[in-house]
């Protein structure tokens, strides 16, 4: 059986994979809600795609309730597809890093994925209905030097999204995370002439994520890694 979708809200929506996401599937017919922190910069996109926006810092409990709140009004009903982009990036040496920056470091990757999730699954179970979907990248399954904090970010991301699939698949709600590994293509990182495909297209990522959400559910995936072909395991 395949689920059939209505509303998708995009939590850490920009102007990259986000922006793709919501073109696709408010072409696949999804109304859409978007939410950043900063909300007038997703003005462009909301107008492009029709949705519903939303200011929502995800480490905050009481935002992201008031997010679902006013996402249910907008898009009248509570969305049965939740997407997690949001995250937080320090680089530096592990004797210079700050600890109040990468604390939220943390907390943007993590936690607002935590808290995110669980809204999400408490509008899902009553249903047994809906999909959360995480974005991760190469540092979910491999740390590099100078970038401790957004590994263990993202480790910890996979980490719930793992959990969670054996914990919700079970009740009916899917739950994938995507391992992004490799730079994802954009205006300020265009791709380069001498070696093409070689950066990720983020229309050919949202595809994918559209894909996993025509799953059979006999057949469901639980993560999903995407890399351009040049890129090194």
């Amino acid at each position: 059986m395949v689920p059939r979708y209505e509303r998708a809200l995009i939590v850490g929506a920009g102007s990259g994979l986000s922006a793709s996401l919501a073109r696709l599937l408010a072409a696949e017919g999804l109304r859409i809600g978007l939410a950043a922190r900063d909300a007038a910069k997703l003005a462009d996109l909301a107008r492009e795609t029709g949705s519903a926006v939303h200011a929502c810092d995800a480490t905050k409990p009481a935002e992201v309730e008031a997010l679902f709140a006013r996402i249910e009004s907008a898009l009248g009903g509570s969305p049965d597809v939740v997407i997690y982009n949001a995250s937080g990036r320090v680089r530096g040496a592990i004797e210079d890093l700050d600890v109040e920056a990468v604390a939220g470091a943390l907390m943007t990757s993590a936690y607002g994925g935590f808290l995110v999730a669980q809204a999400a699954a408490r509008r899902m179970l009553p249903a047994r209905h809906g999909a959360i979907l995480f974005t991760g990248a190469s540092a979910s399954v491999k740390g590099y030097a100078g970038s401790a904090p957004f590994a263990m970010g993202k480790f910890a991301l996979r980490g719930l999204s793992q959990s969670l699939a054996r914990e919700l698949q079970p009740k009916g709600i899917h739950v994938a995370h995507f391992v992004i590994d490799g730079a994802i293509r954009s205006a300020g990182r265009p791709e380069p002439a001498d070696s093409p495909d070689s950066t990720l297209d983020p229309d050919a990522i949202a595809r994918a994520y559209c894909d996993v959400l025509r799953q059979d559910r006999s057949a469901w995936t639980s993560e999903v890694e995407l890399r351009p072909w040049v890129e090194r395991f």
